[in-house]
């Protein structure tokens, strides 16, 4: 079969919102080359049989990172595995935001929730000086997140360390990110979701908001006193997460995506105030 009429049976196959590109990208794996190497060559035969199991499981709802067993983010090319969360391409909005607002370059950074090592291995590609450290309460997500730091080379400056969130962490840091689960229990999620990635990554409580009431009340003491922290947030979550904010005296912005929602916020201690 001819590469430009398979992935039309393909994307007809898939449907979904990006059936054309989940077709490349699956023929592209197959391959093993990249998605402008497979367009170039249209004409290339390839062995249907083998592309059609693939298809099978992206139509039965799995998803593509799973089936390759690799995503891009921030240029990284990570592994991932059911035990992970994909990393999605709006979650590099923290990574702007941090290079946008960080007041110097970071000397340490933590990941809390790190999963694949994403949002720390994307901030140590930009800050070459730095060091990092990624927390996460998964044994098998630790693993990947350690591979991940070989894979880019970054393991240097990478430590991954089992945790729950901030607590008995002895040390401040320049840099907080963290990407918690805020879906609320009672959400309803595609079928690609909820069946192949782990509830612990998506679920906080019958509001969402449970791993912020963990994460925010520890911020004070984690951060350096000119440091910032940035959470990535659900669209609907900005009001809710700036409350809290300013209850435990902290500094927030809100901060949106390339579509215009909102997607984190940007966190600082707020400074002491002067006895009059």
């Amino acid at each position: 079969m001819r590469i430009a009429d398979a992935l039309a049976t393909a994307a007809r196959r898939i449907g979904g919102e990006t059936p054309r590109l989940d077709a490349e990208v699956l023929l592209a794996h197959q391959l093993g080359c990249s998605r402008g190497e497979l367009l170039l060559n249209p004409d290339r035969m390839i062995d249907a049989q083998v592309f059609e199991r693939l298809i099978e499981r992206r139509a039965a709802g799995e998803p593509v990172a799973h089936i390759t067993g690799h995503r891009e983010f921030w240029s990284l090319d990570l592994l991932v595995t059911p035990d992970v969360l994909i990393p999605r391409p709006d979650t590099e909005t923290l990574v702007e935001v941090a290079l946008k607002l960080c007041p110097r370059p970071p000397a340490r950074i933590l990941d809390l929730g790190t999963g694949s090592g994403a949002l720390l291995l994307a901030a140590l590609s930009e800050w070459p000086t730095a060091a990092g450290l990624g927390i996460d309460a998964s044994a098998a997500a630790l693993a990947v997140a350690k591979l991940n730091a070989k894979r880019t080379g970054l393991a240097t400056r990478a430590e991954f360390r089992f945790g729950n969130w901030g607590e008995d962490l002895d040390e401040r840091f320049d840099l907080i990110l963290s990407n918690p689960p805020y879906i609320a229990e009672t959400e309803t999620l595609s079928v690609e979701v909820r069946a192949h990635e782990p509830a612990t990554a998506l679920f906080a409580g019958a509001d969402g908001l449970d791993d912020y009431r963990r994460i925010l009340p520890q911020l004070s003491g984690l951060l350096n006193p000119d440091g910032l922290a940035v959470l990535e947030i659900g669209h609907r979550q900005g009001a809710a997460v700036l409350a809290m904010a300013a209850g435990q005296g902290l500094v927030a912005s809100l901060h949106q995506d390339l579509a215009g929602r909102d997607r984190c916020v940007a966190l600082q201690v707020a400074p002491l105030q002067a006895p009059a």
